[in-house]
């Protein structure tokens, strides 16, 4: 520290050195990211579209999270928090529960808008670009497939939890994103009891 101050560092514009100390930067930043990203598609967004929604300097969005690619990577992680509890969930609990518990824990995740919105715009970039697809497999097969697929002890483990997944991964994006009728209406209530039976059979029949 000089006689004037704090010493900033080196490159660092003076603007991001005032965001920074705003404790909700870092989020605002992964908010604007993850619109950034929704609307205009992995290749196209950029650091410097990404400051301009957030309101700070682009060196501040280097200085938190680097690359458009670790960008993307954070945002990722943050969208995907709320399944991150679905293998606790699981295997703190009754193998012959698994269908029921895990369908009703991802109707949970799609019927909050809180949890739906971030994790829906982080899927379209996903299904359009390679790279972007690539950040997510990573983190749902190390932080889900593989944590859920360790638990039930059987060879063909990866492709049961893999099987499972997609089952309800096919009816979010009918239901959600396409929203295919009467699909779309049906109250989770009814759908939960239809499909917790075959999620259980790809799981351990």
């Amino acid at each position: 520290m000089s006689a004037d101050g704090p010493v900033r560092r080196r490159g660092r514009p003076a603007s991001a050195e005032k965001a920074a100390g705003e404790p909700a930067t870092r989020d605002r930043i992964l908010g604007a990211a993850r619109t950034e990203f929704a609307e205009r598609g992995y290749d196209k967004a950029s650091i410097r579209a990404i400051a301009r929604r957030a309101g700070v300097d682009s060196a501040l969005v280097h200085h938190y999270f680097g690359t458009k690619e670790q960008v993307f990577t954070a945002a990722v992680q943050g969208a995907f928090a709320p399944a991150m509890g679905i293998p606790d969930l699981l295997l703190s609990g009754s193998r012959e529960e698994w269908g029921e518990r895990l369908v009703g824990y991802v109707f949970k995740i799609w019927e909050d808008a809180v949890t739906r919105d971030p994790l829906m715009a982080i899927m379209r970039s996903a299904v359009n670009n390679e790279t972007a697809a690539s950040i997510f497999r990573g983190l749902v097969s190390r932080n889900l497939l593989e944590r859920v697929a360790g638990g039930l002890d059987k060879p063909d483990a990866a492709l049961r939890v893999e099987l499972a997944i997609a089952q309800l991964v096919g009816t979010a994006m009918l239901r959600y994103v396409i929203k295919v009728e009467p699909l779309a209406s049906v109250r989770p209530e009814e759908l939960i009891p239809r499909l917790a039976p075959f999620v259980q059979r790809h799981l351990t029949g």
